[in-house]
């Protein structure tokens, strides 16, 4: 009678025919260009980074493993080979304000250039400029200067000492410039002779003194313009001299880069402050070997450390955009930093400590950026932000973003920013962002969506040989025979727990490639065949089903009780899956059930010790919805009813032993006794329709496992939802044991088909016993007086 319940053999697994490839290894295919079967995400990722405006930055979701980071990266590549390489970027001193240090922008390849040849035009006038002024034309121009000077002050001082005489002094010239000394019988008086003077004397050459004093204020003021003039004369010969020199080196730059205007507008700067500092190219060298303390002051070539070029990003050595994947985005990383160098014992800074960042290294290109990396690492994300929204650079410190400052600093110019943001995350990660970040969703208008899985046809199968021999050619593996092949495929689809699906989780395939390369050297083969790749999944079980094993071990040895012959009341085995992260596995477990008299309806004592689930929880509270629908229309419901997960202390959570817990109830209020050599697994809604669940395959596995242990007897099986069909891709020792009729997969699509595979009789008749027996519970009730009732007979007496 339950015979029609049974899935077909041919049901059990979509085996890949491999009569129909046109290859005998993958040797004889070309290497897979792209991606297999993302055609969503790829399409997406394409526009993402065609389209040019502002906010079009890219958030690629996916699980891991799924091809994201490496195509991505193809992807990108590609689009930046043809892509102009961007502009070279320096920092110079800004003379204006050094606190400000400005960047310029040339073109790729031409900053290495602008830094060298200005270096070294500095080094050339450090030799070039003191010979200047060792020249002789600049030494007759200098003595003419001085002659005239000399004159004019030599004239100066014959009229001073002619006012001089009316008062009895006379002026000499000395180190200390000129002094006044009293003049007597035609010389001047010396020493002793002053201090022979009596008071009268000494009291009218203080008069004299004052009174010549004031009649030469003139005169000196004359004599100190006189001085002045001779100093600009002589700085203004210097600035020219030194000009013809410094503005022929600087010209020969500024047309080399005659098309930036930053370029010349530092060069001009450049000029001026060299003209106007010429005398530091002038130092005699002497003086500092010659100075004992000039071990503890600051080197006077550190003044032209002014005149460095900081070459900041530097595109010599690149074609096309830059593309930077970033894998620690702290930061600093991302938007650079101001590094500080110790000079006895003081922290200092200039332009050239300036250093780069991704967000700089990537400008006019691409960076590719992890999402959990750069959420977990602090201000690093609204760094990113502000950049993007800001479209420009600035280097800042942390200690300004949390509002204390410990040291002065500099603030470089900012630098423009165009860039496109790729952020690889989770699908989890993307929603957190979207709706409790408000920047985001304006930042990031394009979202990559890469699915887990990919149709089965031709073509992806194809795609998927192509794939295996991409890796083969890449990695240095055995090319894979065309069953080798097949296996491969028949494991993405057990992957993807879909017939008609293949797995996109690509890492967990190329994990048997490499693993089954392996064993065919150790079986000294020149190619991967079938055998190899059963070899490598059988020994990735074997290094991770530890627990499996001691599972089936206390089952063996009837430490977990369960039962898998005979039948029993209000008893079931269901299924579920557990695992230890790289290795899931189903796990039966005894469901039993007690009902009663009483109004406390379905209690689950698996939520009374909080040992349960939200969704387990909820499976069960729909179970009262179905008893309510089916059994209590014309009276109240009058039941108390227990269920358990026999010797399962870890807690549970799942819908899927819903209608296993119903089939359980029902038998234990009908009293029909239920197969125990059939395991259930299955969720249930109000209206009693089976609902899909997952792992059905680890379940299947499972109970057959134990089954096996106790000793297959040709009725055990397991009984799934009808949905579920499409998932198997089962073992080969289970479908052959299916086979030969020593165990048995069921498919229903109610309780109604379930109750009749589980108890061979008709739903009608244990939902008849089932109202009987609610019925019997109901007219005891009523007899039985309620609480109020007692109360009242209680005060009577």
């Amino acid at each position: 009678m339950i015979e029609k319940y049974e899935v077909p053999i041919e049901k059990l697994k979509n085996k890949c025919d491999v009569s129909c490839f046109d290859f005998d290894s993958t040797k004889d295919l070309y290497p897979l260009q792209g991606i297999i079967g993302q055609r969503r995400a790829a399409k997406a990722l394409e526009f993402g980074l065609d389209i040019k405006k502002k906010g079009y930055n890219i958030f690629v979701s996916g699980q891991s493993g799924t091809g994201r980071n490496s195509y991505t990266l193809s992807i990108t590549e590609k689009k930046a080979e043809n892509k102009e390489t961007p502009d070279d970027w320096l920092y110079v001193h800004n003379f204006k304000n050094p606190d400000s240090p400005i960047a310029l922008h040339v073109k790729s390849g031409m900053g290495k250039i602008l830094k060298k040849d200005i270096e070294n035009m500095i080094e050339l006038f450090k030799k070039e400029i003191p010979k200047v002024f060792t020249s002789k034309e600049y030494e007759n121009q200098k003595s003419v200067l001085i002659q005239q000077y000399q004159n004019y002050t030599q004239k100066t001082i014959n009229d001073l000492n002619v006012m001089a005489e009316k008062y009895g002094f006379i002026f000499n010239q000395t180190d200390k410039g000129l002094i006044s000394i009293p003049f007597r019988d035609g010389h001047p008086m010396s020493e002793e002779e002053y201090r022979n003077l009596s008071t009268e004397e000494l009291e009218k050459l203080r008069k004299n003194s004052s009174e010549l004093s004031l009649e030469t204020v003139d005169v000196f003021n004359k004599i100190r313009s006189l001085e002045e003039e001779y100093r600009n004369s002589v700085k203004e010969l210097d600035e020219k001299m030194a000009l013809d020199v410094v503005a022929f080196h600087i010209n020969e730059i500024k047309k080399k880069f005659e098309d930036r205007q930053c370029v010349i507008e530092y060069l001009k700067t450049l000029q001026e402050d060299i003209i106007d500092h010429i005398g530091k190219f002038k130092v005699d060298k002497n003086e500092q070997m010659n100075n004992p303390f000039a071990m503890f002051q600051r080197s006077s070539e550190a003044f032209f450390d002014r005149y460095l070029v900081n070459l900041f990003i530097d595109h010599s050595e690149k074609s096309g955009a830059p593309i930077v994947n970033e894998t620690n985005p702290t930061y600093y990383n991302l938007i650079g930093r101001i590094e500080y160098k110790n000079e006895l014992g003081v922290m200092k800074t200039d332009f050239t400590q300036i250093k780069p960042g991704a967000l700089h290294q990537a400008n006019g290109g691409y960076l590719i950026l992890q999402a959990k990396d750069l959420l977990t690492n602090p201000f690093a994300w609204n760094a990113l932000k502000r950049a993007l929204k800001t479209n420009s650079i600035n280097i800042e410190g942390l200690d300004k973003q949390i509002g204390y400052v410990v040291t002065s600093t500099l603030k470089p110019q900012p630098i423009p920013l165009s860039i496109k943001v790729i952020l690889i995350g989770d699908a989890y990660t993307y929603s957190m962002l979207y709706y409790y970040d408000e920047d985001f969703k304006k930042l990031f208008k394009i979202m990559a969506d890469f699915d887990i899985e990919m149709d089965r046809n031709n073509e992806n199968i194809y795609k998927m040989a192509r794939f295996i021999a991409t890796h083969c050619e890449k990695e240095g593996l055995k090319h894979f025979d065309r069953s080798a092949v097949g296996r491969i495929i028949e494991y993405s689809s057990r992957l993807a727990e879909d017939q008609t699906k293949l797995s996109s989780r690509f890492n967990q395939v190329v994990e048997i490639l490499y693993e089954a390369d392996r064993f065919a050297e150790m079986m000294n083969s020149d190619i991967v065949k079938l055998e190899h790749i059963e070899k490598a999944i059988e020994e990735k079980k074997y290094r991770n089903n530890k627990y499996e094993e001691k599972i089936l071990q206390m089952f063996d040895e009837g430490t977990l009780l369960l039962e898998v012959e005979g039948e029993g009341i209000g008893e079931i085995n269901g299924l579920a899956v557990t695992g230890t992260g790289e290795y899931s596995f189903g796990k039966p477990s005894k469901i039993t059930v007690a009902t009663f008299r009483g109004k406390n309806g379905i209690i689950n004592i698996e939520r009374e010790v909080k040992k349960s689930g939200s969704i387990h929880d909820k499976g069960v509270l729909i179970l009262n919805g179905y008893f309510g629908e089916k059994f209590a229309q014309e009276r109240p419901l009058s039941l108390s009813a227990s269920i358990v997960f026999e010797q399962l202390y870890s807690g549970v959570d799942g819908d899927s032993a819903s209608s296993t817990e119903l089939y359980a109830l029902l038998s234990s209020l009908s009293a029909v006794p239920i197969k125990q050599y059939i395991a259930v697994t299955g969720s249930v809604n109000q209206r009693g329709q089976i609902q899909p669940i997952g792992g059905v395959n680890e379940k299947i596995e499972g109970f057959f496992k134990v089954c096996k242990l106790k000793g297959l007897t040709g009725k055990q099986g397991v009984m799934i939802p009808h949905q579920n069909v499409k998932n198997l891709m089962l073992s080969d020792e289970v479908i052959k044991a299916v086979e030969n009729k020593m165990f048995h997969i069921y498919a229903v699509k109610t309780i109604e088909e379930g109750i009749e595979v589980l108890t061979d009789k008709q739903a009608d008749t244990v939902y008849e016993l089932v109202r009987k027996k609610l019925l019997e519970f109901s007219k005891e009730e009523k007899k039985s007086p309620n609480k109020k009732q007692r109360k009242n007979t209680n005060r009577a007496k």
